[in-house]
């Protein structure tokens, strides 16, 4: 997830805050009362106004990355100051800002700002992405390397995912070398494969039961509202308490609906859990999905007694809803939407897509299907999801960090306490400093062996590639995104010649932006899936071993 600002909200709210100047003169009054006695030296950046800050500069046609970074560049400020309406923020820019921010300070910088989002859908803060830092984000954090998200786990899970393929690829057979849009397809591709090893086969709509449709229609009212939620009222809390825009009337809305749902599927898996347990009490339990998982963690939770402080760091049932939502929402869209970008990429740069698939011609041949044990061998599929990545970051801001008390960083700045920390990984993964050879040109081939890029990785230890962030607040779940989007990627391209529709040119092919809960193309992507295989591979049935 991100920080998106939905600007054509933000002029509403700024017409709002004309309709209360009054009030607005008061609050911005007592803020300057308020102000910290000791004057920090804060970071170069735009003075802003009074109330609203630089909201005004970030509400053009720019998107909010795009625009700081231009605002980064008009300043010299690698490291830049600015007024985000009620808050201070400071906005990294550079690899050497970003690793100022990720490793120098990062215990400084680790925690969350408070959002509505995490008070009322993520159960007041139990889940993973916005809990701010502390024993229990601790404890959740463990919980994602050790079992949610482990090597071990991740692989237990290899065959569901290996199925979900060849769903996917047998649908696009059956278009029967028609037009398809690819985001939908691998919407629905990244949904089911999340879904069943989240929650189980019922509740991923796999076999079209009512409930698992009804919950995936759910899931969606939920993404709509997460895409909307980053209003005014965020950076204006007296403004947001007004709830004018009705955000906060939604998300509880949803998340009753949502809430519903979700203690019936720990309700069943519970019961289910003493069914098998009846069976056989000499069986060891094995979890079926992450649920099981949570779940057997929730009963050693309730087992535990302490002191306050420790009590505090278990795992409680909203803890496990909290848990399975950010799950679910991390690993539908941001797939999709990737492989998208890549997608697109390919088809506007033919050579390119030549080049992957005589790649996978050699190394898996067209008797088979690529499969996760592949990857290794194909470094330029994996070339070509990371300049994806570089390009096209689905979270171009990060999501905010927010500094626990005031902090030097350096050249005589210093960054207050309760600031909104942003990385601007768009910006960083475009520097000329890091990416000489044309940086904002597709070129997979400056990661391979010889490449200006050769050895650099996503996994948070080179600050110029940061599409999963670095450090403790780093996704858990970078090594599955890479395994499920890269073994897409190999695929698509294995399995079809992909052409554009009929009169379709490639400088056709928009690659504007768009914002909601991840950043993607402004217009779907529409290409013509054509099979490359024997047609018997498509329509091969994946067993659950």
């Amino acid at each position: 997830m991100e920080l998106t600002l939905t600007f054509a909200t933000a002029a509403v709210a700024l017409t709002a805050t004309l309709v209360v100047l009054a009030l607005s003169s008061v609050v911005w009054q007592r803020h300057r009362r308020g102000q910290r006695k000791k004057s920090l030296n804060l970071p170069p950046g735009p003075r802003g106004w009074p109330v609203v800050g630089s909201l005004g500069l970030l509400a053009g046609a720019l998107p909010p990355h795009r625009a700081l970074a231009a605002l980064a560049s008009r300043h010299g400020a690698p490291l830049m100051h600015l007024r985000l309406g009620s808050f201070h923020a400071v906005v990294a820019s550079t690899a050497e800002a970003a690793r100022l921010v990720l490793r120098t300070h990062d215990l400084a910088f680790a925690d969350r700002p408070p959002t509505a989002f995490g008070e009322i859908l993520a159960y007041g803060y139990k889940g993973i992405l916005q809990t701010p830092y502390g024993p229990y984000w601790r404890m959740a954090r463990r919980l994602c390397a050790a079992e949610l998200f482990s090597p071990r786990r991740v692989d237990a899970f290899e065959p569901v995912r290996a199925q979900e393929m060849r769903a996917l690829t047998r649908g696009l057979f059956e278009s029967a070398a028609a037009a398809v849009e690819v985001r939908e397809r691998m919407l629905s591709h990244t949904m089911r494969n999340i879904l069943r090893m989240a929650v189980g086969d019922k509740w991923s709509g796999c076999y079209g039961s009512e409930e698992g449709e009804a919950f995936r229609r759910a899931l969606g009212e939920a993404f709509a509202v997460a895409g909307a939620v980053s209003s005014a009222g965020e950076w204006l809390p007296w403004l947001g308490r007004l709830d004018l825009q009705g955000f906060s009337r939604r998300m509880r809305r949803v998340h009753v609906l949502f809430d519903r749902f979700l203690e019936q599927i720990l309700v069943e898996h519970e019961s289910d859990s003493r069914e098998r347990d009846g069976v056989d009490d000499d069986d060891k339990f094995v979890a079926r999905d992450l649920v099981d998982v949570l779940l057997s963690q929730l009963s050693d939770s309730e087992q535990q007694q302490g002191k306050e402080e420790e009590q505090e760091a278990l795992l409680t049932r909203d803890g496990v809803k909290a848990i399975i939502q950010d799950v679910i929402a991390g690993g539908t869209e941001t797939g999709a939407v990737t492989v998208e970008w890549a997608m697109a990429e390919l088809l506007r740069h033919p050579e390119a897509m030549a080049a992957a698939a005589g790649e996978l011609d050699r190394v898996v041949g067209r008797d088979r299907w690529p499969t996760e044990r592949d990857l290794p061998c194909l470094p330029y599929v994996e070339a070509v999801l990371k300049e994806t990545m570089r390009l096209h970051p689905v979270a171009p801001l990060l999501f905010p960090r927010c500094a626990r008390e005031d902090t030097a960083v350096g050249g005589g700045y210093e960054v207050p306490a309760g600031a909104r920390v942003l990385v601007n990984v768009w910006a960083v993964a475009r520097d000329p400093a890091w990416w000489p050879d044309a940086p904002g040109e597709f070129r997979p081939d400056r990661f391979l062996a010889g490449g200006g890029a050769e050895g650099v990785d996503v996994r948070g230890v080179h600050f110029q590639l940061l599409p999963f962030g670095s450090g403790r607040r780093m996704c858990p779940a970078y090594g599955l995104a890479m395994k499920a989007m890269a073994a897409a990627l190999a695929n698509l391209v294995h399995g079809f010649s992909w052409r554009l529709p009929e009169g379709v040119a490639i400088e056709d092919v928009s690659m504007e932006e768009s914002f909601g809960l991840s950043m993607c193309l402004k217009k779907p992507l529409v290409a013509v899936p054509v099979p490359r295989l024997p047609a018997h591979l498509y329509t091969a049935v994946v067993s659950d071993d």
